[in-house]
């Protein structure tokens, strides 16, 4: 079977021929379900339902699904882009903080993708804290709230190494920084954090109307693909800890902002030079390898000084 080719950005995914897109709930349709449970979007939750169709195929095919996969998806909300999902996927896992909409979704599946209730697995939790689903997920596709984005994603790709691709729509600032390459003025914590797990790319933009409530801001989508992370002794919590040093004061030369993690600017010069990288550098300018390798000079110990000749103080 030829797997479906993602369209531009800003176009509609196209149906085979003489096949037509299952129906996807539109405004009134968001709006009702919305007024059935009594509950209004929360700025707290970050909650922006999508209301477009269109663009719930264009996630959906931008995402790259396969018909074989489980998809894990963070924060459904009344299920737009779980119905989407659950025409390309094999199954869906999604995870829901809020009981109110988590207790409409089961019904709300049967209403609109009756044939796939069965393939429909929803969790009742915060996704910061979800290490076990009831099924393995392949991919994540997620609208995810602004507020908790990044560290959502970094937390899911840690505890579930099946996560192998995805596509997250974020705020667009958010996705700028999470694609990110070395040099960019939008490189920093979350670009390299996510680069231990995956590469990331900028997928495209999503407008504000297409969401009720509609936000202030545009949306970013952002593609991931799994890889392995640097080849490194130094564990992935001490490589980290390199990263939250040299970016808490990124103006500074990595010699200077690594002295406290370090413990003298010194040791700290002398982590980087044996690492390879340039004192006088700042953090914006290296990748994830050389962050690995400064980690691992720390844990390396100093060569022992040769013992004085006989006769010599």
């Amino acid at each position: 079977m030829t797997e479906p080719t993602p369209s531009a950005p800003g176009s509609t995914p196209v149906p085979a021929p003489g096949t037509a897109p299952a129906p996807l709930m539109g405004a009134s349709d968001i709006r009702r379900l919305a007024e059935e449970i009594g509950i209004r979007p929360t700025k707290s939750l970050g909650q922006n339902f999508v209301i477009d169709g269109n663009t719930i195929r264009r996630i959906v095919a931008a995402a790259g699904i396969h018909a074989d996969e489980t998809v894990l998806e963070v924060g459904p909300g009344l299920g737009s882009l779980t119905l989407g999902l659950l025409d390309a996927a094999r199954s869906v896992v999604a995870v829901e903080i809020d009981p109110v909409l988590a207790g409409k979704l089961p019904a709300t599946v049967a209403e609109w993708r009756p044939d796939a209730v069965g393939d429909f697995h929803l969790v009742l939790a915060d996704a910061m804290r979800v290490t076990d689903l009831p099924v393995e997920p392949t991919a994540l596709v997620a609208n995810l709230p602004y507020n908790v984005a990044v560290p959502v994603v970094l937390h899911l790709l840690q505890h579930f190494p099946s996560l192998r691709h995805g596509l997250v729509m974020v705020q667009d600032e958010v996705a700028d920084r999470l694609a990110a390459g070395p040099g960019s003025k939008t490189y920093g914590v979350p670009s390299v954090k996510a680069a231990w797990y995956s590469s990331m790319r900028k997928a495209g933009v999503i407008g504000m109307n297409v969401f009720w409530p509609a936000p202030k801001i545009h949306s970013g989508l952002v593609a991931f693909t799994r890889r392995e992370p640097p080849v490194t002794t130094a564990t992935r919590e001490q490589v980290f800890a390199v990263i939250d040093a040299a970016f808490a004061q990124r103006r500074k030369t990595l010699r200077a902002a690594l002295a406290g993690w370090a413990g003298s600017a010194a040791e700290a010069e002398r982590c980087l030079r044996a690492a390879g990288v340039d004192p006088t550098a700042r953090g914006e300018v290296i990748d994830i390898s050389a962050f690995s390798r400064i980690a691992e000079a720390r844990e390396r110990p100093l060569p022992s000084p040769a013992a004085a000749p006989d006769g010599q103080a």
